[in-house]
């Protein structure tokens, strides 16, 4: 996980504890001696890929936890389950306090990288690549992102600063795709430039201003790879990269990929990617 994953990581969990926990777990409080020591195993209860076990030791930690012991590897599909993702152990009322923070990261962030890893499964051997997006949940944009490479996705840009996609409101007002991509280049001479196309034109505007990358947003599979050709014909030597989104799931992922794109972007990845099951089973 990078620094910035890292330091997210932890000022989520604070919050994420401060949410739940507000002045005292009274549960917990009220029928949990003081002293009482616990021991927990973290369980993979669903076939995926298991990815965020160091945002659930952080919210045990946090809570006051002494102990957690990874089993699993991160990152890997695994069929055979139930499995022991985890041990941990600490005062009870610790382990209590932060049981739901715990779960509820790594049965999120586990669910972005096994939909993930179901998208790169489905494009494999078609030289494409599967992209995250920016449409992640606020404040947890690295860790989602983290997660998608996890499953084997490819990170997009992070956010609107390190890389430049020109969309069609851009260049509406730049005054065409053309002339958009041209200032960016003098602009911001050292970063990747990408832009969006909607039809030949465009297509051929981007590819004279050499534009890096081209979007090409909610094309059919025949238009793209009819378009991959074009972007071909139209380039000097080395063809742009081309990128399809738009309206992509798991039964069409491989139509798309077949066109000979190198990315397919998806925002399902991490708008809508289903938990996966985990759990924590606690004993005295």
């Amino acid at each position: 996980m990078s620094k910035r994953a890292t330091d997210e990581m932890r000022e989520v969990v604070a919050r994420a504890l401060a949410e739940d926990l507000g002045p005292g777990d009274v549960t917990s409080d009220s029928v949990i001696p003081a002293g009482a020591k616990g021991r927990a195993s973290i369980i993979q209860k669903e076939p995926g890929v298991l990815f965020g076990l160091e945002a659930a030791a952080e919210a045990l930690r946090q809570t006051g936890a002494d102990a957690f012991d990874t089993i699993l590897v991160e990152g890997e599909w695994r069929d055979d389950v139930p499995a022991l993702a985890a041990r941990v152990a600490g005062p009870a009322r610790a382990l209590l306090a932060g049981e739901r923070v715990a779960l509820n990261l790594l049965g999120h962030l586990s669910g972005i990288a096994t939909l993930t890893a179901r998208f790169v499964r489905a494009v494999e051997g078609t030289g494409a690549r599967i992209l995250d997006t920016r449409k992640t949940t606020p404040g947890l944009r690295a860790l989602e992102k983290a997660a998608v490479a996890a499953g084997g996705g490819v990170n997009h840009r992070m956010g609107l600063y390190d890389a430049i996609l020109i969309k069609d409101n851009h260049a509406a007002i730049a005054g065409g795709v053309g002339e958009a991509v041209r200032r960016a280049r003098d602009a911001s001479p050292g970063l990747q430039v990408e832009v969006e196309c909607s039809d030949d034109e465009q297509i051929a505007e981007a590819v004279e201003a050499r534009a890096d990358r081209l979007l090409l947003d909610n094309y059919s599979p025949p238009d793209l790879a009819r378009a991959v050709e074009r972007v071909a014909g139209l380039a000097q030597g080395e063809r742009p990269e081309v990128e399809a989104s738009g309206g992509v799931t798991l039964e069409t992922a491989r139509d798309f990929a077949s066109t000979g794109v190198d990315f397919v972007s998806v925002g399902a990845l991490t708008h809508s990617a289903p938990t996966l099951d985990v759990s924590l089973e606690l004993s005295a």
